[in-house]
Formats: structure tokens, C-alpha cells, sequence
């Protein structure tokens, strides 16, 4: 934005007086809806939604502005016929004048199809460093239990002109797959999931499946349907990954740890003991005897840990 402003630096001051100014129309505008729809007081809203594409591939344009009342459409523009759509019939007086005003309409096509596409492009330029750039997709196969479908998960690309589907023998599956929509990432990038049904598959033709991500400027990257690379719950489904085996050796080991603590402070509490009976002139068990009972309980404990772990 600043390469902007030095270019126009009356720019911000400009949209913002345009916008005051507008005010009062919005506001009359809300008397006469509240009229038609016979309303007599509350809060109500006005919202106006406008602006342009451009399609950078084959150079094509379009254009919109629409207005809703209470959260509901009210009027539209069709920029192909250059006239106005009333979907409530509240909106029909409108459409009726607007339709009527032809000179005002050829403006609004001069403005989306070229004046808007002109500020479009020079955003874009402005931008181009973040707003053409290309991020790399980072793909991963996923499955939350052995029935459950086999996700293609796309995270990190950009921009959002993605394209993910499963392939069996080099073709493009229409069945089996359930695509979901491509959701933004909190950094900017975008991703996008689609699940295979392999229910009626069995595992030894999983070889015959990939997954396919297409987006421009990168060449497609191709992820086979490879058990050794699905993620679960529990790690990768081909070795076992770091999931409930790994989970109990780290519980094993800290509870390992935690009994060799418990018997030290034993022994400690054993020759305070033993220390006082000597001086009462008790015959005790020698230190010697009382470390190899411990050291003995020590892998009996260890013994019962190993029988207790599951077979994983």
C-alpha cells in the first residue's frame, strides 16, 4: 500500500469523504425499505457487495454488485443483460427506476469490465511479491482407523488454484472419492483434503491408486497408495510407527525410573536401621545380603512391567 499512496496520497481521503457523503442515501434508502417490508422500528442493515475478476489464464472478466437488506438479497445487477434482478418483490419499484436508467447502467459496465479490471491488475502488481507467488504443497496420506477412508491431505500451497484427485491405473477417479473444499491455513496458504473409500479394495491392489496435486507452476506431484506411508492415529500403518508402542515404553521407562528411586531411598531407610539396632546390640542382616534382596526385588518388578505391556 505504500507504493500506492505515493502514487495517489489523496487516495485514502478521498474514498473516505466519497463514503460520508453517502450516508444520508444509505440512510433514506433504509426509510423506504422499512416501508415496503411495513416495518416501523428496530435496528436494520443495508450492505452493498461489489467488485470484479480477472482470470490471469484466459484473460476473461466479470463484474457484480448486489445489495441485501436484513441479511436477505435485495436487488443485483446482471452485467450480461444490463439490467437489474428483483428476487423479493419489495425490490421490484427499485428494479422498475434502475432499469430505466440506461446511461447509469453502460457506466456500471465500463466500470467492472475495464476500470475495475485495471485497478485489479495494478493491486496485483503492487502485490506481487505475496499475491502471485507459488508455495509448494506438502502432501500426506491419512487414516483414522483401518475402515476408516484413505485422506489425501494438500497443506501449505499457494495460491488457492488446486487440484487433488485419486488416480487407479493412471485414471482419474469419479467414484470411491469424497472431495472437500479448500479452507485458508492461519499463514496465508490454503489446503484440501479428498477421501478414497477403499472398503470393497483389497490391500494387495492398493499399488494400483495414487494421489495426484496439480497446481500451476510446480510439476504434479504423485503420492502411491503405499501402506508404509499412511498416517494414523498411531503413527505410519507400515512399521508401527511411535504410537501405542512407543507411548508404553516411555510409560515403562518412567515407571522403571520412578521404582529404582522407591528402592534407593529403601536401602537408605534399611542402614539407618540397621545402624540403630547395631547400636542396641541387635544382630541385623548384613548390607551386603539387604542390596542383594533389593537388587532381586528390583528385576522382579522389572520382569512384571515387560508380562503388563501389550502385544502392539
Amino acid at each position: 500500500m505504500d507504493q500506492f499512496t505515493t502514487e495517489d496520497p489523496d487516495y485514502w481521503e478521498g474514498q473516505t469523504g466519497k463514503y460520508q457523503d453517502n450516508q444520508h442515501v444509505y440512510k433514506g434508502s433504509i426509510e423506504t425499505a422499512k416501508k415496503r417490508f411495513n416495518q416501523t422500528g428496530g435496528a436494520h442493515i443495508v450492505q452493498v457487495m461489489s467488485g470484479c475478476e480477472w482470470d490471469d489464464e484466459d484473460d476473461t472478466t466479470d463484474g457484480y454488485r448486489q445489495y441485501a437488506y436484513d441479511g436477505e438479497d435485495f436487488i443485483v445487477f446482471d452485467l450480461k443483460t444490463l439490467t437489474w434482478v428483483a428476487p423479493v418483490p419489495q425490490a421490484v419499484p427499485t428494479k422498475w427506476r434502475w432499469d430505466q436508467d440506461r446511461a447509469d447502467n453502460q457506466l456500471n459496465k465500463h466500470y467492472y469490465t475495464k476500470e475495475c479490471v485495471d485497478w485489479l491488475k495494478k493491486y496485483l502488481a503492487y502485490g506481487k511479491s505475496t499475491l502471485q507467488r507459488t508455495e509448494r504443497p506438502r502432501v500426506s496420506l491419512l487414516q483414522r482407523s483401518p475402515s476408516s477412508p484413505v485422506v489425501c491431505h494438500a497443506t501449505g500451497f499457494y495460491p488457492d488454484r488446486v487440484v487433488v484427485f485419486w488416480r487407479r491405473d493412471g485414471q482419474e477417479l469419479h467414484e470411491q472419492v469424497d472431495p472437500g473444499e479448500v479452507l485458508p491455513n492461519h499463514d496465508g496458504t490454503f489446503q484440501v483434503s479428498v477421501d478414497l473409500d477403499l472398503t470393497a479394495v483389497p490391500q494387495e491392489d492398493w499399488g494400483r491408486y495414487e494421489c495426484v496435486v496439480q497446481l500451476k507452476g510446480i510439476e504434479d506431484i504423485s503420492t502411491p497408495l503405499d501402506p508404509a506411508l499412511i498416517r494414523t492415529n498411531g503413527g505410519k500403518t507400515g512399521d508401527g510407527g511411535d504410537g501405542g508402542g512407543g507411548l508404553w515404553a516411555r510409560v515403562t521407562s518412567l515407571f522403571s525410573s520412578s521404582l529404582v528411586s522407591l528402592l534407593l531411598l529403601l536401602l537408605l531407610l534399611l542402614l539407618l536401621l540397621e545402624s540403630l539396632c547395631t547400636r542396641r546390640g541387635t544382630i541385623q542382616t548384613s548390607v551386603s545380603n539387604q542390596l542383594v534382596l533389593l537388587t532381586a526385588a528390583l528385576r522382579t518388578l522389572r520382569g512384571r512391567i515387560r508380562l503388563l505391556r501389550p502385544n502392539l
